[in-house]
């Protein structure tokens, strides 16, 4: 009895394995795919965002079948750029193996759809937002983009009104034209009630490369009270890069109060160069918070423009792959909630790690194949402890050689930062640190939203 009941557990394990480890010969758009569109493609893939076409329904996803299969088998898409073996974080969107081979089995069958009744609801996605549905919907001035190969920086006002002071936890910026919309740095005005009596007077818009000063940049759109004295700034409140979801916090981590007057005042909102004229009408989305923020978010970037100098000066000869670093002791014990790491078409790879007193490794980040066309802000699933007097070390390679196919110039030829220039074909190396001091317990407090 004892060796029949063991012959029998051994082959109930070996069927559970084989049949865990058995790959699907017969997927069906109704079993297999439509799960796995729905998971890692519709969110963008839908109208009014970032994807060039829908995924929504079985036609949609049956025509764009041979795209979907070349993007997913070079791991062009999901566009999820961190290396999963090295860190993890929030919102990882990444096909195992075994599914990019169920999605190419599909398309070679010629996408049997199976068992339509089976076909799964289309996930919740609301309208016009990655996050949710907002309590307020701004639309920032519809803006021209002429047909030329320039790139455009303008220094745009986002007036806003609400009934009384308001705490935010959450603004989130959508591009009208994600094909001209390259970035947003923007931060918060409030401006005083009795100083301020039409928050939306000015141009709005003003071009840094025709108004030569910023006080004459801010007369023109608008931004000193009505006594000439300058508003109170909340910085960093609303950032946009090619890929990025706006941060939202757990309540009481983040957010700031707004007044019941003010606006955003997008720093630089960059256009990149278009081959036709186009009209961009982006839009900003605010969420209010349900509570009082207790811990408000701080910030600092190394690299260009930051705390810590690049090693050696960020000039890239042409023809090579070369190596550069930067580098930060950290002052006090910090938690680290999200990092964006920032470079331009040059860019290789990407690499950052906390060293500690103890010689102990914290990973924050590797980016083995870098794509100047998504970028996100990864936030880590808890936050991350980094000890007074770590020292946090960042690397970076860059590609000026006619091989990268992203390079801008041919033949290639000499590129730098140029003293923090944004232009396209300037080159950045930064590393932005979102953080708030530590508190005993911090690496336990989970960052998604519930």
């Amino acid at each position: 009895m004892k060796k029949y009941c063991f012959i029998l557990c051994c082959l109930t394990v070996f069927s559970f394995f084989f049949s865990c480890h058995t790959k699907n010969t017969n997927p069906t758009f109704s079993e297999d795919i439509a799960p796995l569109i729905y998971t890692h493609c519709t969110s963008c893939h839908r109208p009014n965002q970032i994807g060039h076409f829908n995924l929504l329904t079985y036609q949609d996803i049956k025509k764009n079948a041979n795209k979907i299969a070349y993007v997913v088998s070079h791991h062009m898409m999901p566009p999820w750029k961190a290396d999963p073996n090295y860190s993890h974080f929030i919102g990882e969107n990444i096909l195992t193996e075994d599914e990019i081979s169920l999605i190419n089995t599909w398309v070679k069958l010629n996408c049997p759809i199976g068992d339509s009744l089976h076909i799964p609801t289309l996930p919740n996605l609301p309208p016009g937002s990655m996050l949710g549905i907002p309590d307020l919907h701004i639309p920032v001035k519809t803006i021209a983009i002429e047909s030329n190969y320039n790139d455009r920086f303008l220094l745009v006002k986002v007036p806003y009104e609400l009934p009384q002071d308001t705490f935010i936890r959450a603004v989130e910026f959508m591009p009208g034209n994600s094909n001209v919309v390259h970035h947003v740095n923007g931060d918060m005005v409030r401006f005083d009630f009795d100083k301020k009596k039409n928050v939306y007077d000015g141009d709005l818009v003003s071009d840094m490369k025709l108004d030569s000063t910023i006080k004459l940049a801010y007369q023109k759109i608008g931004i000193l009270q009505d006594d000439g004295s300058y508003p109170i700034l909340a910085k960093s409140v609303v950032n946009y890069l090619p890929g990025v979801i706006a941060q939202q916090y757990p309540d009481g981590i983040g957010g700031w109060k707004a007044n019941k007057k003010n606006a955003f005042l997008l720093a630089d909102l960059h256009f990149g160069p278009s081959s036709e004229k186009v009209w961009d009408s982006s839009y900003i989305n605010i969420f209010y918070a349900k509570e009082i923020p207790k811990r408000p978010l701080q910030e600092f970037q190394m690299g260009t423009l930051g705390v810590s100098p690049i090693v050696p000066a960020l000039i890239i000869p042409p023809n090579k792959i070369s190596k550069y670093t930067t580098d930060f002791m950290v002052p006090n014990d910090i938690s680290i909630l999200t990092i964006n790491p920032h470079m331009h078409l040059l860019g290789k790879s990407f690499l950052a790690y906390a060293l500690t007193p103890q010689q102990d490794t914290i990973r924050l980040i590797h980016i083995p194949q870098w794509d100047f066309n998504w970028q996100n802000f990864y936030t880590f699933p808890k936050m991350v402890k980094i000890p007074k007097g770590s020292n946090i070390h960042v690397e970076g390679l860059f590609d000026n050689t006619s091989s990268n196919i992203y390079n801008p110039n041919n033949p290639p030829k000499e590129v730098r930062d140029n003293l923090g220039s944004m232009r396209t074909t300037d080159e950045m190396f930064q590393f932005i640190i979102t953080y708030l001091p530590y508190q005993e317990g911090d690496e336990n407090i989970s960052l998604e939203r519930k």
